[in-house]
C-alpha cells in the first residue's frame, strides 16, 4: 500500500483525500459566488445605490461639431465620427439636455505601406486618424477627462485602370478608422462615468 506520487492513496486515506478535494470545489464555489455580487454591467440601467445610469449619464454628454475646414475630406471624417459617436452615446440623434460638452480635434495621415517594386506604385496603405479630446462640465466649467485616441487602418490599392475601387478602399479606411476612434472615445466616457476617475 503504497502512497507515492502517480499511485493511489491507501485504503485509509481514499476518503480523507476526497472530503479534501469536495471542500477545495466547495470553497472556491463559494468564493465564486461571494466575489459575482462585486461585478456589475457597464451599462446597467440602475447603479445598486440608485441615481442615474452610465447610459443616462452618457446622453447628457454634446459633442461639439469639429474644427475642420468645410468640403474637405477631414470634414467627412469628421462628420463620421460624429455620426458613430453620437449613435453610441445616444442610440439616436439626439440625448437629453446637456450636462457636458465634448469637443475633438482630429489629424489624418497616409502612408504607403507595399510598393510594387516594377511600378513604384502603392500596393497597400495605412490610413491613420489621432484624435485628441476634452470633457467639460457644463455647470463647472471645468475639464474632467481629457485624451486621446489613435485608429491605423490598411487598405489595398487596384491598379491604375481601377479609379473607382481605388476610391471606394480609401473611403472604407476612412470609416473603418472613424468607427474605432469613436469606439474608444465612447469607451472611455462610460469608464469616467461608471467610476468618476
Amino acid at each position: 500500500m503504497l502512497s507515492a506520487k502517480g499511485m493511489a492513496p491507501k485504503n485509509g486515506n481514499r476518503f480523507s483525500h476526497g472530503l479534501r478535494i469536495a471542500v477545495r470545489f466547495a470553497a472556491i464555489a463559494a468564493l465564486a459566488a461571494a466575489l459575482g455580487g462585486c461585478f456589475r454591467p457597464l451599462y446597467a440601467e440602475r447603479p445598486p445605490g440608485g441615481g442615474p445610469g452610465v447610459r443616462e449619464l452618457l446622453s447628457g454628454v454634446e459633442f461639439l461639431p469639429l474644427n475642420v475646414p468645410n468640403g474637405t475630406r477631414e470634414a467627412r471624417v469628421g462628420q463620421e465620427i460624429r455620426n458613430a459617436l453620437l449613435f453610441s452615446l445616444y442610440g439616436a440623434a439626439t440625448g437629453s439636455p446637456p450636462t457636458h460638452q465634448l469637443t475633438m480635434k482630429i489629424r489624418v495621415s497616409r502612408l504607403s505601406v507595399l510598393v510594387d517594386a516594377r511600378t513604384t506604385r502603392p500596393d497597400i496603405d495605412n490610413y491613420g486618424i489621432d484624435a485628441d479630446y476634452v470633457l467639460k462640465d457644463i455647470v463647472t466649467g471645468k475639464s474632467v477627462v481629457t485624451g486621446s485616441a489613435a485608429a491605423r487602418v490598411s487598405y489595398d490599392i487596384p491598379g491604375q485602370e481601377q479609379r473607382f475601387a481605388r476610391q471606394r478602399a480609401f473611403r472604407d479606411a476612412e470609416d473603418r478608422a472613424a468607427k474605432v476612434i469613436a469606439e474608444n472615445v465612447n469607451e472611455r466616457l462610460a469608464s469616467f462615468f461608471a467610476s468618476g476617475i
